[in-house]
């Protein structure tokens, strides 16, 4: 099959590789599409630590089962599911039993530890494999398996909030912006300065104020979600939550956070983040998603122009999701 490896940072080579098998508990995809996250900027650039070797990056992914390992008898050849980030756990720590196998120190990530979707072919275990609803097509539903459940479960982590600032409007932004709307919350989108497009596209999904990141709001927000990789948004985002107002910092990896006062800490604001998912995030948002109904933003591109779509995204010069397709 042909495949996207990493041969070390920035090093994204297309391939000629073996078709994967699928082991005991296993299901063997063929790749439909696969969103492009940023998450797989962060490990294609070395930004997180300890790849797999000539890993093969994606976890947005949607397949059909084409076959199954013994004892993988929860999907049946012809299904099509989703794979996303979170890919394995030790499944007895206790954080796995207490419903938060999200923390667990043995957990595996798609596309990461474990091959993942830039590709024609993929193993996962059946077990972390989510039944899509039939509402959206391959492409449609790829950014939901990642941008949408990682938007969601770090929306829930804010509480219950009135007006919602979101910082980095890009794929989760834009699914999350969907949901909160759906909710009756007040959206205020915070871009790239000077970004109109992205600022424009934000309104054209309900927010009722967008502008640069470094602007201050019309009014005080009750919480606020960073998806930008970008730690000096911490301090702007303090201070735009009123009293009481909760701060998530949605991404696997930031730049560092400058020094702020306590002042902007004070008046029991919380800061918090968000780390990977559950199967139960995976769930509730999935049967979430077609009622709000969310649409995804999305363009394809065919699995040749990974290196282009990646740079694309670390450029700023995505509206929506990036969705490759073999």
């Amino acid at each position: 099959m042909r495949a996207m490896r990493l041969h070390g940072p920035g090093r994204l080579v297309a391939e000629a590789v073996p078709d994967p098998q699928p082991g005991p508990g296993q299901v063997l995809l063929r790749v439909a599409a696969c969103a492009v996250c940023r998450t797989d900027l962060h490990v294609v650039d070395g930004e997180l630590p300890s790849p797999k070797p000539c890993v093969i990056p994606g976890h947005e992914i949607v397949g059909r089962v084409v076959a199954t390992g013994p004892g993988a008898e929860r999907f049946a050849p012809g299904q099509r599911v989703g794979v996303p980030w979170l890919g394995h756990v030790c499944g007895t720590c206790r954080f796995c039993r207490s419903g938060r196998e999200n923390l667990c120190a043995e957990a595996r990530f798609t596309g990461y530890q474990i091959d993942g979707g830039y590709a024609e072919y993929a193993v996962a275990d059946a077990r972390f494999c989510l039944a899509l609803p039939e509402a959206y097509g391959d492409a449609e539903a790829a950014p939901l398996l990642c941008a949408g459940l990682i938007g969601h479960r770090a929306l829930r982590m804010a509480g219950d909030p009135r007006r919602l600032g979101i910082y980095g409007f890009g794929a989760a932004a834009h699914i999350v912006a969907q949901v909160a709307r759906h909710e009756g919350r007040e959206v205020y989108a915070f871009t790239r300065p000077d970004d109109s497009a992205a600022q424009d596209f934000a309104r054209g999904l309900g927010a009722a104020w967008a502008g640069g990141s470094e602007e201050v709001p019309p009014k005080p927000l009750d919480a606020a979600l960073i998806f930008a990789p970008v730690g000096a948004l911490v301090p702007a985002a303090l201070r735009a939550v009123d009293r009481g107002g909760v701060v998530v910092c949605a991404g696997i990896h930031m730049s560092d956070i400058p020094t702020f006062p306590y002042a902007i800490l004070w008046e029991e604001r919380i800061l918090r983040s968000v780390a990977n998912l559950t199967r139960a995030d995976g769930e509730a948002f999935l049967a979430l998603a077609p009622k709000v109904p969310v649409r995804t933003e999305v363009e394809v591109l065919p699995l040749a122009e990974a290196v282009t779509a990646l740079d694309r995204l670390r450029a700023g010069q995505v509206t929506g999701a990036l969705v490759l397709q073999p």
